[in-house]
């Protein structure tokens, strides 16, 4: 969906820092993503994700943070990102993420046989999720940057108007 890039224009566009959880995470445990994967597997990466926005809560203040994928599949990360500040859900379809991860290997997730058919699922399994977590959706689907990041800023000084 572009979330690191996204979250990167943004922070520059609104002048606040921006914190990526997989970095954080890659920083903290010395290791990369896949390598967390094969050395501990998808349920300890889970809880150093969690762990990550716990410490986003306790260090964080007026910046972007842009999340791996599947962070709010866990109900508690769910309540902690929304405890964290606005969430922005950047909607894509699963035929665009297809077409941008075609020749990305570097994604644990995505290895093996038919990696579109694990998007799709993927995609079904955690939109729900992302819905139920959101405070904004953009779809991001045939758009660039520049159209996405506006969309962003005009629902930011919604969100922000019905909160003051």
């Amino acid at each position: 969906s572009g979330k690191t890039t996204i979250g990167r224009r943004l922070s520059y566009r609104l002048k606040q820092t921006m914190t990526d959880t997989d970095k954080l995470i890659e920083k903290q445990q010395n290791l990369s993503i896949p390598e967390l994967f094969e050395r501990y597997g998808e349920s300890r990466f889970r809880e150093l994700e969690t762990e990550s926005i716990k410490y986003l809560l306790r260090t964080a203040r007026n910046e972007v943070v842009s999340t791996g994928g599947g962070m709010p599949i866990r109900p508690e990360n769910r309540t902690l990102l929304r405890e964290l500040g606005c969430v922005i859900f950047l909607r894509v379809r699963a035929e665009t993420i297809i077409e941008r991860l075609k020749n990305d290997t570097t994604r644990p997730l995505l290895r093996g046989d038919n990696p579109a058919l694990k998007i799709t699922s993927m995609l079904e399994e955690r939109n729900p999720a992302y819905l139920e977590t959101a405070d904004i959706v953009i779809d991001v689907d045939d758009k660039t940057f520049d159209m996405i990041l506006s969309e962003i800023e005009e629902a930011l000084e919604k969100y922000e108007a019905t909160r003051n």
